[in-house]
């Protein structure tokens, strides 16, 4: 470096100061300034009186000792990187070092090389990953652009999702401008996505080889686990995106191995009426609504839209002449949570199904409030607040017991969601829903282009609530607003996060297999 001004400042402590002059020397040549310093007390008198990037400290040093001296400085600098050199290996002194947090620990005789390594770990390690992450970005920017274009199957479309979240958060942990541009790629696979849904959505339910989808999971999934005499959690964590997923895997991983991790489709509309009573009944919502008229809600109706799920699990399984036992719990809060985590110990079932509501809640605050769209201003704060709500809450802690019993967990979604961001007009009849991603009712009229229209709702399996009702869905990040106060509706509605429509977020979400560790 040539400018001398800017070069990293090492302290470096040892009582044998005189013979690491040529390390010094070979730092200079690197671009690093070094200040030796002979004992430990002057080491903390160095730290007290100026700047430096890091600390090699001697651990062995007559007067105040090297993890004295450490702890010392750690009370003025509690973030100065402290590498620890020692020619003891033992055990207990090694722990005392990392248990006042050293950056890292350096064996004697250290060799200049090693020296240099732990340098760029400790202070250069970000830029290094910023540039090797944005490069090996750049160099894929092509095959990923040749993948959004030739994608004509529902497996390379999912292999373009996990492509751009992989990407997304990688690219996310370092800041990178490169983000803009994968953004764009994004869209440009948003849009052939729903170009691929309203060329073959209804083609699937003409046939006999439609891809798994909602209501599939019981009977492909689930009963072959149970049938082998499996114990298994079956866990639904509404709107629960793939890159949600991916964000907390490292967490789940201290308890769990992933025994199977793909993506499946979800129904339309993807909207928790429809998906997870779909999932629950193993039935499309038009066969719920004629088999089981009591245990649908409509569209118009008040009520809530999923109080009979344990009805439903329980009309699936007499379906299939399924004798087991079962539990079913619905989780919207902490105090809940931490119940029925206390509780587990005593379970018998076999099967055991819970979902759990607070992403969903999650996304609808960040509507309603003015605090949490500051907190969720983008997709990454979004999965942010996941991975903070996951770690601190119950949930963290319910998840492990189920392991440390030795349960099988299967655990997905009804359906992701997208943050939302060109208004797009829509004119209906007074008793069409509210629902800003899809529209049902009669003579619907959508004024953008890229709107997805079903004529005939029975060919898809959806209820008709009138004779001549159709589902209209947004594409992309599309949402509906009606004329009347647009313009206020646009701006209230943008940037929040929203599901019932058609994106690769809200319909191609994730179906993990658990195995307890």
């Amino acid at each position: 470096m040539d400018n001398k001004t800017n070069r990293p400042r090492i302290l470096w402590a040892d009582d044998e100061i005189d013979l690491l002059r040529p390390y010094f020397i070979f730092l200079d040549e690197k671009g690093y300034e070094v200040t030796p310093v002979c004992s430990g007390r002057d080491a903390v008198d160095a730290v007290e009186n100026e700047q430096f990037d890091i600390v090699f400290l001697d651990e062995q040093m007559p007067g105040l000792s090297g993890l004295d001296t450490l702890q010392e400085i750690k009370r003025l600098q509690p973030t100065l990187p402290i590498v620890m050199i020692t020619k003891s290996e033992e055990e207990d002194i090694m722990e005392q070092a990392i248990g006042q947090h050293i950056a890292d620990y350096l064996i004697k005789p250290v060799n200049p090389n090693q020296v240099l390594m732990c340098l760029k770990k400790h202070l250069h390690s970000r830029t290094i990953v910023e540039a090797a992450t944005n490069k090996s970005y750049q160099e894929e920017f092509s095959d990923i652009g040749y993948m959004i274009s030739t994608a004509a199957t529902l497996e390379e479309f999912m292999a373009v999702h996990k492509t751009l979240v992989k990407w997304d958060l990688q690219l996310q942990d370092i800041k990178s401008p490169m983000h803009e541009i994968l953004h764009g790629q994004r869209k440009e696979a948003e849009k052939a996505w729903a170009k691929f849904i309203m060329k073959n959505y209804e083609q699937w339910f003409a046939s006999d080889s439609r891809p798994l989808m909602s209501p599939d999971l019981f009977k492909t999934i689930l009963f072959p686990m149970l049938d082998g005499g499996e114990k298994l959690f079956f866990v639904v964590i509404d709107n629960f995106r793939y890159d949600q997923w991916k964000t907390i895997e490292p967490l789940l991983s201290e308890f769990f191995n992933v025994k199977d991790e793909r993506l499946y489709t979800s129904i339309l509309p993807t909207a928790t009426q429809y998906a997870r009573n779909s999932i629950f009944a193993g039935l499309m919502p038009l066969q719920i609504q004629q088999m089981w008229p009591d245990l649908w809600v409509e569209e118009e109706s008040e009520d809530g839209k999923n109080l009979n799920e344990r009805d439903l699990i329980r009309t699936h399984l007499d379906r299939y002449l399924k004798r087991y036992d079962f539990s079913y719990y619905k989780i919207n809060n902490s105090d809940f949570c931490e119940k029925i985590t206390g509780q587990l110990k005593g379970l018998k079932s076999p099967l055991n199904i819970v979902v759990i509501n607070f992403i969903d809640m999650l996304s609808h605050s960040r509507t309603d409030s003015k605090m949490m769209r500051e907190l969720m201003g983008d997709e990454d704060a979004y999965r942010s607040l996941t991975l903070s709500w996951f770690r601190h809450s119950p949930t963290y802690n319910l998840f492990k017991t189920i392991a440390s019993l030795g349960y099988k967990v299967v655990l997905t979604t009804d359906h992701g969601t997208i943050r939302t961001t060109e208004p797009v007009t829509i004119v209906g009849d007074k008793n069409t829903n509210t629902n800003l991603r899809y529209k049902v009712g009669k003579s619907l009229t959508c004024q953008s282009k890229n709107c997805f229209e079903i004529t005939r709702p029975k060919a898809v399996g959806l209820p008709s609530p009138n004779i001549s009702s159709s589902y209209v869905f947004c594409t992309g990040n599309d949402f509906f607003a009606y004329p009347n106060n647009f313009n206020y509706y646009a701006q209230y509605y943008k940037d929040t996060f929203q599901h019932g429509g058609i994106s690769m977020e809200e319909m191609l979400i994730p179906l993990i297999t658990l195995q307890p560790k």
